[in-house]
């Protein structure tokens, strides 16, 4: 019996001695993100320490290059196989990783999980567009939201005209600002965009053209870039930009340059994000010297309505060590009703936000004059409330501007969809982009004609289009 106990407490000693060494060393969580979590000029460390603060044995390592290379980088990484826990994607990586065992299973997860279940959550319709082939493989907080094109309501005044409700309206009133202003009507962050829904900076001028692969009623798949519609898109573009309606510059536009542009008053007609950055453009006008009232375009007479785009999704990785742990402690805590979900949208107390005086935003860290909206989550996107008695300070934070957008953009909008992959999409899609914007950009800044552009396509990108064509088919 002596030696009995001897063993008993020696095993209890070895068993307290594995969990203390367990419990010695947080447990890391190392995330890739993009522009869409603000950076360390913007309060990124207050953000990891109070995350930290919030969740006690874990360590938040923030991996985050510049917005604009963001994919690049990512597709180095995971080539190099050094991958994070957590990664931000947008529709195109994540239905491609999914496809490819890159990314962690959390449907069970997710079903289990607290958000799901907590009777705030207000995004089932979400969540099952961005199953594939039934089964969950990333965490979108906010609905995907989408772009509205702002007109500068001092430009229309100036030059004596109502807000165009056509596309002949929309064109003349573009020409008038040209005339009067000396400069384009239009500039936007490239000609084509490098994710779903590609359109979305230039509704005006692609109309019910997609350069992507696009299901047809009847359930086939096409090469949205081979359809008359995108031929007559790039030939409005090409005038457009002969006519000084489009900034040329567009071509190597990133959205910071479009921006600012917009903030020295060098064009006129803008469209970029609905909801938060109606506020953002009016107070960077205004802070900048000029007027900052903008008129919220609806889609012109006869055209399609705006893009809800999938929204960029949340994924953990297969090679992530404790997925259920890191899902348990970052994922599904992002909308907890709590400090978590105040800290996701309206980012740390004292750098973002302040209750002296009142809840209010605080200003701008790189920009004197205007004050932050939000962190990450747009509240008025966010797909769970706040729990019961839990101060939501939506009503103080949110401008009239952002709400008037967000209703019209939430009014005038239809759902982007997921195109599934394909080991022949992922194989020849990067190839075949690359040949789609190369002949974008040469029409549209006329360097060759239209019929040039296809009879270009038709060597280089037809048949690479045809076998991702067959391979979509061949899942019906």
């Amino acid at each position: 019996m002596k030696r009995f106990v001897a063993l008993m407490l020696a095993l209890a000693l070895c068993m307290s001695l594995v969990s203390i060494s367990a419990f010695a060393d947080d447990i890391k969580i190392t995330i890739l993100v993009d522009g869409t979590i603000p950076d360390q000029n913007n309060g990124r460390d207050a953000f990891e320490a109070r995350w930290e603060e919030l969740h006690p044995g874990y360590d938040l390592e923030i991996i985050q290059p510049d917005h604009s290379a963001y994919y690049d980088v990512m597709q180095q990484r995971m080539a190099s196989g050094d991958w994070p826990d957590v990664l931000i994607l947008s529709s195109t990586y994540y239905a491609d990783y999914a496809a490819n065992g890159v990314l962690w299973d959390m449907t069970e997860a997710w079903e289990n999980g607290q958000t799901k279940n907590s009777g705030r959550f207000t995004g089932d319709n979400v969540f099952e567009g961005l199953k594939i082939d039934g089964k969950l493989y990333g965490f979108a907080p906010t609905r995907g939201n989408g772009c509205v094109t702002y007109i500068k309501k001092a430009w229309l005044d100036e030059c004596g005209l109502e807000v165009p409700t056509t596309y002949d309206q929309y064109i003349a009133m573009c020409e008038a600002f040209v005339a009067k202003y000396g400069t384009y009507a239009v500039s936007a962050a490239g000609f084509v965009g490098n994710e779903a829904p590609f359109v979305n900076y230039l509704p005006e001028f692609y109309q019910d053209a997609y350069p992507y692969f696009v299901q047809q009623e009847d359930g086939t798949w096409v090469d949205g870039f081979t359809l008359d519609s995108m031929k007559a898109a790039l030939q409005r573009i090409q005038d457009a930009v002969a006519a000084g309606i489009i900034d040329k510059e567009t071509l190597t536009n990133k959205t910071s340059d479009a921006r600012n542009k917009f903030y020295d008053d060098r064009f006129g007609v803008f469209t970029y994000w609905a909801g938060t950055w109606a506020t953002n453009l009016k107070t960077n006008l205004e802070a900048n010297g000029h007027d900052g009232e903008l008129v919220a375009l609806k889609p012109l007479e006869g055209l399609p309505l705006y893009y809800d785009r999938v929204p960029p999704v949340w994924c953990i990785t297969s090679k992530c060590k404790n997925p259920q742990a890191v899902f348990d402690a970052f994922i599904d805590t992002m909308l907890d009703g709590g400090d978590t979900q105040m800290l996701f949208t309206y980012g740390p107390e004292g750098v973002y936000w302040s209750t002296e005086g009142g809840f209010h935003m605080l200003e701008n860290l790189e920009k004197a004059g205007t004050n932050y909206t939000k962190f990450h989550i747009d509240p008025m996107l966010a797909l769970a409330s706040f729990a019961e008695g839990y101060y939501d300070p939506r009503e103080e934070s949110v401008k009239p501007e952002a709400k008037a957008a967000s209703e019209l953009f939430n009014n005038n909008s239809r759902l982007a969809a997921i195109v599934p992959a394909t080991d022949v999409l992922s194989e020849l899609n990067g190839e075949l982009t690359a040949i789609k914007s190369e002949i974008i950009a040469d029409i549209a800044l006329g360097n060759i004609t239209v019929e040039e552009g296809y009879a270009r396509f038709a060597e280089e990108g037809l048949e690479l289009s045809n076998e991702i064509v067959d391979s979509l088919n061949a899942l019906n």
